[in-house]
């Protein structure tokens, strides 16, 4: 039973939470920025919540698209589903009922929250497909990973203004810099058996690709926050995610797997500047 739970966790990446904070981040800061810097609480664990649920969810959903392909790639061949630890069937019963708690979670939001989330379910279980046929699919895993964007602002305003379409804009940006980080790491795998990805589509240009994506994030994330009045504390932080930003140059300027694995992890922290500011800059107003 010990082996079977240890299989469930690693087959929805609970041993891996690097793609839970990148979800997460975007959120919170579309939570503060929302609410003016006083998020209800109840909000908060919500959405921390249905953040963990969801990214669980969406790991198994992809395993199990992509099973045929996992078997052939050197960093997914001894994954829970093309190992045969678990089963087709298992991962979907799993999937489902992490997907299930996650709605019972939103139930107490407002309707507009409601219909988003169905949205934001449709979109996450659809994005393990495009990787058959569409050139950037990193650029719909920014969908994908941002849709808790719009439905934090509508969860604490009843609406969603262009305020947070720009923030959902500025994280298909940020994932298309830092999954591209990540798809450097297959290149060779994912010719070899055909998946299209960010990383094959840019080519030679793919390092300067993620530095423009970057760039065109942080100015987009610079210019909301701005004009919701935040300063000192937030260009503060947003000073620090552009630093980091640059550190990243230096490990995927020589395109090795390692410096490319290590860029992609990094990226946790520029996301937890970028909300560092933002909840400070509110909290330290006078």
């Amino acid at each position: 039973m010990s082996e079977r739970v240890q299989s469930y966790l690693r087959l929805v990446r609970l041993d891996k939470p690097i793609g839970i904070l990148l979800l997460l981040w975007p959120t919170l800061s579309a939570l503060w920025l929302a609410s003016h810097g006083k998020p209800d609480w109840h909000l908060v664990l919500i959405f921390s919540l249905g953040t963990v649920l969801m990214r669980s969810a969406g790991c198994a959903v992809n395993d199990v698209a992509d099973q045929d392909f996992d078997r052939h790639v050197k960093r997914t061949a001894d994954r829970e589903l093309t190992s045969g630890r678990v089963s087709t069937r298992e991962a979907l019963v799993v999937a489902s009922g992490l997907a299930v708690l996650a709605f019972f979670l939103i139930l107490p939001l407002n309707a507009l929250t409601k219909w988003l989330s169905v949205a934001a379910v449709l979109i996450a279980a659809s994005y393990p497909y495009f990787k058959r046929f569409f050139a950037l699919p990193q650029a719909y895993l920014g969908i994908a990973f941002g849709f808790g964007i719009p439905m934090a602002y509508a969860a604490v305003q009843e609406t969603v203004p262009p305020a947070a379409w720009l923030l959902l804009l500025a994280n298909v940006f940020w994932a298309l810099a830092y999954d591209t980080e990540y798809a450097m790491v297959d290149r060779d795998d994912d010719l070899r058996i055909g998946l299209r990805t960010s990383a094959i589509t840019f080519g030679r240009f793919d390092v300067a690709a993620v530095m423009l994506c970057y760039a065109i994030s942080l100015c987009i994330v610079f210019a909301v926050g701005w004009h919701e009045g935040l300063r000192a504390w937030f260009a503060v932080g947003m000073a620090v995610a552009v630093a980091l930003a640059l550190y990243h140059y230096s490990l995927i300027r020589r395109r090795d797997r390692a410096g490319c694995f290590t860029a992609f992890l990094n990226n946790n922290w520029l996301g937890a500047a970028v909300f560092a500011g933002i909840a400070l800059d509110f909290a330290l107003r006078r």
